[in-house]
């Protein structure tokens, strides 16, 4: 009888990973994701998003038996109640869980054992281009500044590549850095 011994590094299981990715390079196909999220306007700037299903892997996903529940809303100075963190600062928590979860994934896939790490986002934003004051002003973030703390195993330059192919592969920050189509319509009844 032999047994199956699980190997983990920072938390995830070598075997697991490796043959993920093997199924991936056989099977194109089950690289396909899609990810959903529905939201509901509460009153004012508090709305509230629940994500529960997606589709990946080839299937639909059936491991979640309870939705995550996300309360969006807005401080005071905003015109909120401090409800929940307002959409730019999920945001910010997006980016920040992506690039620390690739980061890890790909030190992991090296051998690079991650003893610490942390991480802090800054955005800026000027409320002229939100609020439509001026055209020439973007409503978004003008700038995104994500400082990571790590301590790893590994040399400097090591550290470095880590950091280039976090922000090179991961979702999020791919998504922020690049102009992504956004079809947004009106759905009756």
């Amino acid at each position: 009888m032999t047994m199956h011994q699980t190997i983990t590094m920072n938390g995830l299981d070598v075997k697991a990973a490796q043959e993920t990715i093997e199924a991936l390079k056989a099977d194109s196909g089950l690289a396909k994701f899609q990810f959903r999220a529905r939201n509901k306007w509460i009153d004012g700037g508090e709305n509230r998003s629940t994500i529960h299903d997606f589709y990946g892997a080839g299937e639909e996903d059936t491991s979640r038996t309870e939705d995550f529940e996300f309360v969006n809303g807005e401080p005071p100075v905003l015109l909120g109640r401090n409800e929940g963190a307002n959409p730019v600062e999920f945001l910010l928590h997006g980016l920040a869980g992506c690039v620390t979860t690739t980061l890890i994934l790909h030190a992991t896939m090296r051998g690079i054992v991650i003893r610490e790490l942390s991480t802090e986002l800054e955005g800026d934003i000027d409320l002229y281009g939100l609020l439509g004051l001026n055209p020439n002003v973007s409503p978004g973030y003008q700038e995104i500044r994500i400082r990571m703390h790590i301590e790893a195993d590994c040399s400097d330059n090591e550290v470095e590549e880590l950091l280039a192919c976090a922000k090179a592969h991961s979702p999020v920050c791919n998504t922020v850095c690049r102009p992504v189509p956004v079809a947004l319509e009106r759905v009756r009844g």
